[in-house]
């Protein structure tokens, strides 16, 4: 089977998630369709992303909407051919490990740790066109692209795990903690919602980390 799924390229999986959207053979993709806009990019819908990390042969591919942050998802099978199984939305899911601190500059709380930072600011620096932050903040989130709360939370877990000493110095001086901002589309009343599972737990318990979510709608409803 193995064997089977190299022979697909990306170029044929992602040839037939565009013939879903050009044909909609499925209800869902007209659905969505009719109350959102793709992103095109040189006349074709963009693709943000491309997953095909799944064991069991699964790919997903993710399509930006227009003025929205949540993807369209097309997901298919790829053993033994590209054949799409299922159409739906993935949540935007921001996952990040941030610090902050009123005393301590970026420089002092980026040489905490020997992780490079993805995010930071300094105390004075200026906060839109006429504010200016009064605290020094730094973040870490090593997966932006589109993926599942579980993949980016355990993705961010490998890299905080790297220098434990570093964050739990981060923790200590800078309050750090693990931020997840997601945002579903507005489909109907059941948005569902992010899941930890056991092993999560229990290594955001072995960092001393706390997790704190924001969870917001966006889009249109459909008709």
């Amino acid at each position: 089977m193995q064997q089977d799924k190299q022979i697909l390229t990306n170029s044929d999986i992602l040839e037939k998630a565009l013939s879903e959207i050009e044909n909609k053979h499925f209800a869902a993709t007209e659905q969505f369709l009719e109350v959102h806009d793709l992103v095109f990019e040189d006349n074709k819908p963009k693709i943000e992303r491309l997953d095909t990390e799944s064991e069991d042969g699964t790919a997903i591919v993710y399509l930006p909407i227009k003025g929205e942050k949540f993807f369209l998802a097309i997901y298919l099978d790829t053993i033994p051919t590209a054949k799409v199984r299922c159409i739906g939305t993935e949540p935007y899911n921001s996952v990040r490990f941030v610090a902050s601190s009123e005393n301590l500059d970026l420089k002092e709380l980026s040489e905490m740790t020997t992780l490079k930072y993805s995010t930071g600011k300094n105390k004075g620096d200026k906060r839109g066109q006429y504010g200016i932050w009064n605290y020094s903040s730094i973040s870490f989130e090593p997966n932006q692209e589109p993926d599942a709360f579980e993949d980016k939370l355990k993705k961010l877990l490998d890299y905080l795990e790297q220098d434990k000493h570093g964050i739990s110095n981060l923790i200590e001086k800078g309050d750090g903690y693990i931020q997840v901002a997601i945002e579903f589309h507005n489909a109907n009343t059941m948005l569902g919602g992010p899941h930890l599972n056991l092993e999560s737990i229990k290594r955001l318990g072995k960092l001393n980390l706390a997790i704190d979510f924001d969870l917001y709608v966006g889009g249109n409803s459909f008709e």
